[in-house]
């Protein structure tokens, strides 16, 4: 009978209670003639004391059990992600656990040494200084004969190690392998904000390695297109999957949508990093680059870098993009290629007009209807006084700018991607357009109801003003994500106070004027209109910067 209990609660593989088990290296399934329990049934964990790693770094791992059942049996390697090859070397901390042999190299992964129960184990694994991927540690836990655990994992560990061979500086670029960053020939391992991507093709394009690293909080993708629109693209990606681990997929573009992900192929010598947000991906491909209407065909394509966030391993709309200015000869580094503007002409017009409508064409138009109905009262043309006429003028021209400016950036988006700013656009589009037509039914300014009018077109145009500025904001900001300093941002912030500040002054020159007084003596010109013009002239000041701010993005 005791000769049975020993027997049946032994060993990983054969029944060994003395853990010599070097014949499941990699499967990690004993040879008991039973089933495994299912892996997420475990009663037990593995655990370590780091979430990232680099080379030579020493990394504890604890085998544990997490309701006080013991095991007896154990067996622990670690891998890379998607790997069954062990890999490192451990050492043991007490005469409960042993190193074994796997691929004939010593301490390749651990054991037990006997049956006796146990609860925890610690062990310690130090990495190879190779260039690896993410990594997890697998165990199997033996209860019984019978009752036993296999594959049984700890979470991911990023791998950090440096991403050096990359860099722009690297002196094959231009000679065997086609290089491109945004911005032009910025070093990934020194520039904030670097995007890069370097591809070396063999002779008969039957291979192609590739390198690509930027920073974003899901995923860099490259692409390789026929033109310099999304559509019909060759894509790889390096993102997060649902745990957060670094992962290559492929995949293929079919316009402003996410891409089909493919089949990942004949891809091999994947290697991952992620390091203080930067993500980094090397592979070979041996997968024909196919646009669609032909594979293979040419070695010239544009490259395109892109990023943006991810959500349980899908990714999501870019939040940065890149196209290079002319196609790169994949067989031909030493052509040498550069990016394309980022923001083209197109969309630098949109931001002008949207600025001068709701910076100065609009604000003036609103101050004058609102404090200078007395300046010039009972002197216009055609009846009308000239505060009304300038009133109207001014906002007849902040419609038609703003007008062009959507036409403008939907002709060239085609679609609603972006984020806050088109919705925040399309709304001060739509209430610019009702501004007017509410304006032409209005009462007689004696009518009893005029006042529903005033209130109506005093909140539609508070509304109008708010989008805008919240449009300006937000448009602003997808500009300064190539500015280090955001100081477009801060100078629209200071406009925003610049403006409140004019508004007060003049609210409480109207409240003195009320009071048969004024807030200041200004000679022969009343005070609301020196207000005017230095609320002109900080206007312009403020708009300036930040059309030199567009022109130069």
């Amino acid at each position: 009978m005791l000769l049975y209990v020993l027997l049946s609660c032994v060993g990983i593989a054969q029944c060994y209670p003395n853990g010599q088990v070097s014949e499941v290296c990699g499967s990690l399934v004993p040879g008991h003639g039973s089933s495994a329990q299912p892996s997420s049934s475990s009663p037990y964990t593995v655990t370590t004391n780091k979430t990232t790693f680099k080379g030579g770094d020493e990394i504890t791992v604890s085998l544990s059990s997490n309701s006080g059942d013991y095991f007896e049996g154990f067996m622990l390697q670690a891998n890379e992600v998607g790997s069954t090859i062990p890999i490192g070397t451990f050492s043991v901390l007490n005469s409960s656990a042993q190193g074994i042999y796997c691929d004939h190299v010593a301490n390749r992964a651990v054991s037990h040494t006997s049956n006796a129960k146990k609860y925890t184990i610690q062990v310690k694994w130090t990495a190879p200084s190779a260039q690896l991927g993410n990594i997890e540690f697998r165990a199997t836990f033996v209860k019984s004969l019978k009752t036993f655990w296999v594959d049984v994992r700890s979470s991911a560990l990023t791998y950090t190690g440096t991403t050096s061979t990359i860099a722009t500086s690297n002196p094959d670029c231009g000679k065997t392998k086609v290089c491109y960053s945004q911005p032009n020939n910025c070093d990934p391992t020194t520039s904030t904000g670097c995007y890069f991507m370097a591809v070396q093709a063999s002779s008969n394009q039957s291979e192609y390695t590739i390198e690509l690293f930027g920073q974003a909080d899901g995923y860099v993708a490259i692409g390789f297109s026929d033109d310099q629109q999304m559509g019909n693209d060759d894509i790889y990606i390096c993102g997060k999957d649902s745990n957060g681990v670094l992962q290559v997929q492929h995949a293929f573009s079919t316009g402003r949508r996410s891409p089909n992900i493919l089949p990942l192929g004949n891809v091999t010598n994947i290697k991952t990093a992620l390091t203080n947000g930067n993500i980094n991906c090397s592979f070979t491909s041996r997968n024909a680059i196919s646009t669609a209407s032909r594979a293979t065909s040419t070695s010239e394509y544009y490259l395109m870098i892109a990023s943006g966030p991810s959500s349980n391993g899908n990714i999501q709309f870019h939040t940065q993009r890149s196209v290079s200015s002319s196609k790169a000869d994949l067989l031909n580094p030493s052509l040498g290629i550069t990016s394309a503007e980022v923001f083209p002409a197109i969309l630098k017009a949109h931001g002008a007009l949207m600025l001068i409508a709701w910076m100065t064409t609009g604000s003036l138009g609103m101050l004058i209807a609102r404090y200078l109905k007395g300046v010039a009262k009972n002197h216009g043309l055609g009846g009308k006084d000239f505060w009304f006429i300038a009133h109207v003028s001014l906002m007849v021209l902040s419609v038609i700018a703003t007008a062009i400016a959507f036409i403008l950036v939907f002709s060239y988006a085609q679609d609603w991607a972006g984020g806050a700013h088109p919705v925040l656009g399309c709304l001060v589009m739509i209430l610019s357009l009702i501004q007017p037509i509410v304006a032409a039914f209005r009462c007689e300014p004696q009518h009893e109801r005029r006042f529903v009018f005033n209130w109506a077109h005093s909140f539609i145009a508070l509304a109008i003003k708010a989008l805008a500025v919240a449009a300006i904001f937000t448009g602003l900001a997808l500009f300064e994500k190539y500015e280090e300093d955001g100081w477009m941002l801060k100078v629209m912030g200071g406009f925003i106070t610049w403006e409140a500040l004019m508004y007060i002054l003049q609210d409480l020159n109207l409240r003195a004027k009320k009071k048969d007084s004024e807030i200041c003596s200004c000679g022969s010109m009343k005070p609301e209109t020196v207000l005017l013009i230095l609320f002109l002239m900080g206007n312009l000041a403020f708009l300036i910067s930040l059309l030199v701010g567009i022109g130069r993005a």
